[in-house]
């Protein structure tokens, strides 16, 4: 019986592309963040508070992936961001060529750095190399405290994670410690920041530690590449 090499022949050519939209960035001095989350975890308003609280340090720029509609992309220029508008009109994930091609209507000469806000899905995005630095995965205290255990893969592809929405944590039944260890335990080496885009607890750190990132690409780990399901299940 034929093997089914499908699916590898796609992420090997998005591969490819991806690198390609690395070297670009690279050439324009931009550092590239994967922004990853589930529906509703809230990266749209992590990315609002990021921009104004960096007006001024960074300029910041943002590829915005939906399914449906442009509602994000225009928060985002009211944001004072430059932005890129992807839907994707039922895909559960972006990939490189989508940014690729997205990078044509950015201004990268006048960006230090650049967020691609994946749709909100916590299975595929983590399969699909874009280009980008770094990968970074929120989680918010009302989807639940079990997420790291029962999707692993993402949490394994990503460097750094969020814990959102902590204003919320007296009337949740949410254990932050146990997301906390849930996470480590399948990715010892992320980067955890717990903060509220309500109350602003915690964004100063987010913010100062971005700063850094654009600016000085030896302080974080390097860009860790896709994940199996293999991969993330042993991990």
């Amino acid at each position: 019986m034929p093997k089914v090499t499908i699916a590898r022949h796609i992420l090997a050519a998005n591969e490819e592309v991806a690198a390609e939209v690395r070297q670009r960035l690279a050439a324009a001095g931009v550092r590239c963040i994967n922004l990853m989350s589930g529906p509703g975890a809230g990266k749209t308003t992590l990315l609002e508070r990021s921009i104004a609280r960096l007006r001024g340090r960074l300029a910041i720029g943002v590829i915005e992936g939906d399914i449906e509609t442009s509602l994000d992309a225009e928060r985002m220029e009211a944001a004072g961001s430059q932005v890129v508008q992807i839907n994707t009109r039922g895909a559960c994930h972006l990939e490189a060529h989508m940014v690729r091609d997205a990078l044509e209507a950015l201004d990268l000469q006048r960006l230090d750095l650049l967020f691609i806000e994946n749709i909100g899905n916590l299975v595929c995005p983590a399969a699909w190399d874009l280009g980008e630095d770094l990968r970074a995965v929120v989680v918010c205290t009302t989807e639940g405290d079990e997420k790291p255990a029962k999707y692993p893969q993402i949490f394994a592809a990503a460097q750094v994670l969020l814990i959102n929405k902590l204003d919320l944590l007296p009337y949740v039944d949410y254990d932050l410690e146990r997301v906390r260890a849930q996470a480590l335990a399948v990715n010892p080496g992320l980067q955890v920041f717990a903060l509220s885009c309500r109350s602003g607890e915690g964004l100063d750190a987010w913010c100062d530690w971005l700063q850094t990132f654009a600016v000085r690409p030896s302080a974080v780990p390097a860009q860790a590449g896709p994940v199996s399901q293999e991969e993330g299940a042993a991990s």
